[in-house]
């Protein structure tokens, strides 16, 4: 008897340990319909939203910043705080200015070019040339916009003097 009861207070504990995980899983994922789907099934959609806000989701400006070249919106964030002139000021906000029109841009050329892929892989209208035209296509587009991130970073490391590029770097490292 004493046994039949013990093992049914195990039991009944465990029960309540299994059940209370499971209500702590289910509220820490969302619920399956507030997902948001992206319109093209091959990017996520947070791949898909980033190329229409013109976002960086694979940090292009890594070499640059690593070595002391700045991206135009952050040193702008800290303009009072590295007392940048007018003119560096007003020299920046072109470059950032530029860059955001140009991420913006490719964003959608990007999107066109991985629906194109597939739509022909999908239509199955596709062989070896049209691989490589394509995927060199989306290297170009990626290349275009890196491009343009190095550049500001490097134009933007030019307006700027080696005290207000250590100070921006020190700013950065107290977030």
């Amino acid at each position: 008897m004493i046994k039949r009861i013990a093992l049914l207070i195990i039991a009944l504990l465990t029960v309540k340990s299994v059940n209370a995980q499971t209500a702590a899983d289910s509220t820490s994922k969302p619920p399956p319909d507030t997902v948001k789907k992206s319109p093209l099934k091959t990017l996520s959609y947070k791949q898909y939203d980033a190329l229409l806000k013109g976002e960086d989701l694979y940090n292009m400006a890594a070499a640059a910043e690593l070595n002391h070249y700045p991206l135009p919106d952050k040193v702008l964030k800290f303009k009072k705080q590295l007392d940048l002139s007018p003119i560096q000021i007003s020299q920046i906000a072109i470059l950032n200015t530029n860059l955001k029109r140009k991420k913006l841009e490719m964003g959608p050329i990007i999107i066109r070019n991985e629906h194109m892929i597939d739509s022909l892989f999908k239509t199955r209208n596709i062989d070896e040339g049209v691989i490589i035209f394509y995927a060199n296509r989306y290297g170009l587009y990626q290349g275009e916009i890196r491009n343009a991130i190095l550049q500001a970073c490097f134009a933007t490391e030019k307006l700027l003097t080696a005290g207000q590029i250590r100070h921006l770097e020190a700013l950065e490292n107290q977030k």
